[in-house]
């Protein structure tokens, strides 16, 4: 389905969807971006996609249509490589919930974290001789 309106909020770097049935979904830079349909993201096969951390504060630069099936998104981290197509797009939109609650598992059973630059400090006890 082809959104009826799509803006792109600079301030908060979001894409609003809005469609002819009167659904309306905010969709933040950081979700688009661990979600992109780039080979970077999803791999060249399936189980072969790349978990994406450290996002929180990726933020959409800027949108263009790409032919008459989709966007390209461009994110603040540089990343432009995705063509987001209008049922993918949808399909994010409406399991939100869904994949959002999947991401937060992933990173946390891999150890990784939303925010850039955050290690885990492992302490080492020293041996003794």
């Amino acid at each position: 389905m082809i959104p009826k309106k799509i803006k792109l909020n600079l301030e908060e770097g979001c894409l609003l969807l809005e469609y002819d049935d009167g659904s309306h979904f905010t969709l933040s830079g950081e979700y688009l971006r661990v979600h992109s349909p780039s080979a970077e993201v999803r791999g060249h096969g399936k189980g072969r996609g790349t978990l994406q951390s450290g996002k929180r504060n990726v933020r959409i630069t800027h949108v263009a249509p790409s032919g008459n099936y989709a966007l390209q998104v461009t994110f603040s981290d540089g990343h432009d490589s995705g063509i987001f197509t209008w049922d993918y797009l949808r399909d994010l939109a409406i399991n939100y919930q869904n994949y959002w609650q999947e991401y937060l598992s992933a990173l946390e059973a891999a150890g990784e974290f939303r925010e850039p630059d955050r290690q885990i400090i492992k302490l080492i006890s020293p041996t003794r001789h």
